[in-house]
């Protein structure tokens, strides 16, 4: 069992497991992998790039994203919604809302989703850009990629309050560097967290390893 995880940066993830790549929010892409599966969260430039989409696309490339992405993409494109599951060989994938509370950037009404992954019996929850919101209690991720940098997404004390409830073992976090937050947002997140917490550079690679 071998579950690579890649940060490529802002909110954009590599996962690697079972022979398969998965992209999630592929943005300033420098590499130029094969994708089997891209995942997107919602429509804002900084997690939808065609140009990057091009780069990792192939003829076997299934995409899965919310419905005002999808009309955009050609290929293999399932439309997902919070609550839709999608079962893709060896990977299975389940959409979860995503939105802002109190602030216009993510409403609720646009649709937009995260993502939880499972691939050889890892789970990942990738939030999308969203504050701490009660459909949390509902997901329990094996490892959370948390958004710390605030603004438009939760910052460091919501976050804390997601792990809470997450309860993950292992969190990444994201969503800092390049818009609004900085490492220095992610160091503090690490020091207040109550479970492992992996602050990766651009590009490193992180090995998930199950534990009991």
């Amino acid at each position: 069992m071998e579950v690579n995880i890649t940060w490529l940066g802002h909110a954009s993830f590599k996962i690697e497991g079972k022979g398969k790549v998965i992209y999630i929010d592929p943005w300033k892409i420098k590499e130029r992998e094969e994708a089997d599966i891209v995942l997107v969260t919602h429509s804002h430039y900084d997690h939808f790039s065609l140009e990057d989409i091009e780069k990792i696309r192939s003829d076997k490339t299934c995409f899965i994203a919310p419905s005002d992405v999808a009309v955009k993409l050609k290929g293999n494109v399932k439309k997902a919604k919070s609550g839709d599951e999608f079962s893709l060989e060896d990977v299975s994938v389940k959409a979860f809302p995503a939105y802002n509370v109190g602030k216009p950037y993510h409403p609720r009404a646009n649709g937009w989703v995260g993502y939880v992954v499972e691939i050889e019996g890892v789970s990942i929850y990738h939030p999308g850009d969203t504050d701490f919101i009660p459909e949390m209690k509902d997901i329990k991720p094996y490892v959370a990629l948390l958004p710390i940098g605030g603004t438009y997404t939760m910052g460091v004390e919501d976050a804390l309050r997601a792990v809470d409830v997450l309860s993950p073992r292992i969190v990444i976090p994201m969503h800092y560097g390049e818009i609004v937050g900085s490492v220095d947002d992610a160091k503090r997140f690490s020091q207040k967290c109550k479970v492992e917490v992996k602050i990766l550079t651009k590009g490193e690679k992180f090995k998930v390893e199950l534990t009991e």
